[in-house]
């Protein structure tokens, strides 16, 4: 692969990095990242991957922009209140870089879809950008049982986290949250509300981890769950482990296919399994 003379000038950022340069621009042109959930979370992490030049970027949604996703969804403007998410967040990202293949799924991640999405371009790393635990445990799953890596995240109020699954390397989301809570145990966006730039925060650290995998470079959030609380301005790093008894990575594994759970939008819960934690 040859650089044109404008690649050169827009990757030249990149390129005079050491560790990145000519072959590493070539890693992230040639990568493939699957986004699922094109909202608070997933919108900065697309904006950022595609102005880094990763290849190929799937977008998965069902919903259609509201004026109400506008104070966080940065992907989206008012002229494209109606329009579908996946469409005006191709045409945010193709109008910033036009060397991107923006892959468009017009639909809600299911049971029944998950796998053959997935497998649609052979992704190479997952996005969680979903805003509600359903989804995002069968994202986990989806993604065990394919082995691909993925960034898991949420964000509600004033706070966030995220962590990194990358296959028989360290825990999953479901060893450290094991089931979803019952619908109505946490309240959602809706209710309790978050601050806009939260979704910039987090979200743009899934694409920090997604690019750095893609690059093989630095340490990902693999064992890791970063909490970020924006009113004490606190980053905390928790050590995780892996469940041999989790019921999807686990050493004798009982989920063996995919489980569509009741869903409740926007969902937060910080607790979990950990051994440590210290502030960064």
């Amino acid at each position: 692969m040859k650089f044109t003379n404008e690649q050169l000038e827009r990757y030249s950022r990149h390129i005079i990095l050491s560790n990145v340069g000519v072959s590493g621009q070539k890693k992230l042109l040639n990568g493939k990242v699957l986004i699922i959930g094109t909202g608070g979370l997933g919108a900065p992490a697309a904006m950022y991957l595609g102005a880094a030049g990763v290849g190929t970027i799937g977008l998965v949604d069902a919903d259609s922009v509201d004026l109400s996703n506008l104070q966080r969804q940065i992907i989206h403007g008012t002229r494209d209140v109606g329009k579908p998410k996946v469409l005006s967040g191709k045409e945010t990202i193709n109008q910033m870089n036009p060397d991107v293949d923006v892959v468009m799924y017009h639909e809600y991640a299911t049971s029944a879809n998950i796998l053959d999405i997935i497998r649609d371009r052979d992704y190479d790393f997952i996005i969680d950008g979903t805003d509600n635990f359903p989804v995002k445990f069968l994202i986990n799953d989806a993604c065990v049982m394919l082995k691909k890596p993925f960034s898991h995240a949420g964000i509600i109020r004033f706070q966030g986290q995220t962590m990194t699954f990358l296959p028989g390397e360290g825990p999953c989301y479901r060893c450290v949250f094991k089931n979803p809570p019952p619908p109505d145990a946490v309240p959602t966006c809706q209710q309790a509300g978050v601050l806009g730039v939260m979704g910039g925060v987090i979200g743009t650290i899934q694409a920090a981890e997604a690019m750095k995998y893609l690059l093989g470079v630095g340490d990902l959030l693999n064992g890791s769950l970063l909490t970020y609380d924006a009113a004490k301005m606190e980053f905390r790093k928790i050590k995780i482990t892996r469940d041999p008894e989790c019921a999807v990575c686990g050493d004798h594994p009982t989920i063996t296919h995919l489980i569509d759970y009741e869903q409740k939008a926007c969902s937060f819960s910080p607790a979990g399994r950990h051994e440590e934690s210290k502030e960064i």
